[in-house]
């Protein structure tokens, strides 16, 4: 059996290889190496791979979130409502703007962004909301979306870890996740389903004038050369990685299909054992398994990590610490908030191994493993 990764982009990148290798080589003949023909490519693909309106590629994902941010024209203490339970980025480039951020709890069985919780935590300074498609699955933007219009509140949806994913309406609709909100935005970190092999990052909207303004705060707050309307950063997507991203977007779906079967696999092992409980998929969503996570029942979560990592089966646990209980906000003279799912999460999940080059071998060494634990520790 091969070794075990935890993400195996090498695997990957080896299956297209040369197209990989041209599309670097074309960059290098052009020397077209800031926002070239390389990067203009991409950026049509992948705009109308998401049937977005206007695509703007940007250095990395948190860059995404924090010129999102800043379009809106917020202000030093307005709210910015965030799941708890999430990757620090989501909230950091809030408390880095001097924005004030709101943490709720998430769904129990989704992990993502509760409506309920959010409902509840809005007041006359909130101003934003960003719900985080969290390990692949989309949160629940129909109800988001509704509370969001009622209340003239923007939102700004944190596509990182599900790109690819569809959202179908009650009307029977379906668009991709990040098309949704008034912003979308996404990270091309290479462990990230559609991965580049350095950094990278992307911004969607449907709205012109948001649009605008978006390209204009990447690029220094220009809109002509040396005529800067607003402050605003430098944020690019290097033309080597958008010619990568190019061809792994081709086989984006492709991608997606191969860590679904990874996942059935796995559902199928541990579906009848009581300590352990799959991930739950709504059914306004599919799942594009970005990580693959588990909850245990009555489990010492941290011994079974060491456990797998004895037999050389890498595992994470992913987010120990939420973001309300982060040092890096204690400063902000936030009110302490009560989140008991995020808490119960934080001590019971685990993600396994989740890419698209797993095979049954590799699959059957884990889960049984898991299992062997597990069922010894009931």
């Amino acid at each position: 059996m091969k070794p075990i990764q935890m993400v195996d982009t090498k695997g990957q990148y080896l299956k297209i290889k040369q197209a990989i290798q041209q599309g670097i080589e074309e960059v290098l003949e052009s020397a077209a190496y800031i926002n070239g023909p390389a990067v203009q490519r991409f950026t049509q693909s992948l705009n109308q791979y998401m049937g977005s309106k206007h695509t703007i590629p940007c250095a990395n994902g948190t860059d995404a979130l924090q010129i999102a941010l800043m379009a809106l024209g917020l202000q030093p203490g307005d709210e910015v409502i965030t799941p708890s339970f999430t990757y620090i980025a989501t909230t950091e480039v809030v408390a880095l703007l001097r924005l004030t951020p709101v943490f709720v709890d998430v769904d129990p069985v989704t992990f993502c962004i509760d409506p309920e919780a959010l409902q509840k935590a809005i007041t006359p300074k909130t101003k934003a909301i960003v719900p985080v498609h969290l390990y692949g699955q989309a949160a629940n933007m129909e109800a988001i979306m509704a509370i969001a219009n009622a209340h003239n509140i923007y939102v700004i949806e944190d596509n990182a870890q599900a790109i690819g994913c569809d959202y179908t309406f009650s009307n029977g609709k379906t668009v991709k996740t990040g098309t949704i909100g008034h912003i979308g935005c996404t990270s091309f970190y290479p462990s990230k389903n559609l991965g580049a092999y350095g950094d990278g990052g992307a911004i969607f909207t449907n709205d012109d004038a948001l649009a605008e303004k978006i390209k204009m705060i990447a690029n220094h707050g220009q809109k002509e050369r040396y005529y800067h309307e607003v402050v605003g950063c430098n944020s690019r997507l290097d033309a080597i990685q958008a010619a990568i991203l190019d061809v792994k977007l081709k086989h984006l779906d492709e991608y997606i299909a191969a860590r679904n079967a990874a996942a059935a696999f796995y559902n199928n092992a541990f579906a009848n054992n009581t300590a352990i409980t799959i991930p739950g998929v709504a059914n306004y969503t599919n799942h594009v398994y970005h990580q693959y996570t588990l909850v245990l029942n009555g489990i010492n979560r941290n011994a079974l990590n060491t456990y797998l990592a004895e037999q050389k089966i890498p595992s994470m646990i992913y987010y120990p610490v939420p973001g309300h209980k982060q040092k890096m906000f204690s400063t902000f003279g936030l009110p302490e908030v009560n989140l008991p799912v995020t808490d119960w999460l934080t001590e019971r999940v685990i993600s396994l191994p989740m890419h698209t080059e797993l095979d049954n071998e590799q699959l059957e060494y884990i889960s049984s493993h898991v299992l062997k634990f597990v069922n010894n520790n009931i």
